[in-house]
């Protein structure tokens, strides 16, 4: 008698302690805009890379030197192409410029980077206004980015992100200082 009351009253904890600590749902984007378009329009332009976050340091060690990013995501010059430029200044003040081509999945919001077979990208919506989060997946890591239109988005973003990721299994976090300007985009 005393195992099945004390076994209800587990249970009954363990309901509670799941509608506390809860953690959100996040929405798969898709690939293809409402009107049939080949490219996800919305997510066309300019983005600046905020915040970072994966199970372990070094799997953020990447973005250490970084103090702020800015990309432009445009469509590629073949169908189902993405083009992503970015300048990343560094803490030291120094401007790289890079570049990266995303394959489109059809019917999918899967990324694939062109030249990295083993890199997969998945697109999801953030609940920030302007936002957009990836997870991105390789040999031996797994990490959430987290993007959005302004480079000083409302301190709240930051926050639910990092809430988000934690709930899933992130305890590295790694947010860009932005202290310094941005650098201006190149045409490479």
């Amino acid at each position: 008698m005393f195992d099945r009351i004390w076994a209800a009253l587990l249970y009954l904890y363990g309901i509670l302690l799941n509608s506390i600590y809860q953690c959100p749902e996040h929405i798969q984007l898709t690939t293809l805009g409402v009107d049939g378009k080949e490219f996800p329009e919305p997510h066309l332009g300019q983005w600046y890379f905020i915040a970072g976050a994966a199970p372990t340091k070094e799997e953020l060690a990447t973005f250490d030197p970084v103090d702020n990013t800015v990309f432009n995501m445009a469509a590629g010059s073949a169908p189902m192409q993405l083009q992503l430029r970015a300048t990343i200044r560094t803490k030291n003040g120094h401007c790289v410029p890079r570049k990266w081509i995303y394959h489109l999945i059809e019917g999918s919001t899967n990324l694939r980077t062109e030249g990295r077979p083993d890199m997969k990208t998945e697109l999801y919506a953030s609940s920030c206004p302007g936002g957009i989060m990836l997870k991105e997946m390789g040999q031996g890591y797994q990490r959430f980015l987290l993007y959005n239109r302004s480079p000083h988005p409302p301190e709240k973003c930051v926050e639910e992100f990092q809430s988000l990721t934690s709930c899933l299994d992130s305890k590295a976090f790694l947010l860009t200082p932005r202290n310094q300007e941005a650098c201006e985009l190149s045409s490479i």
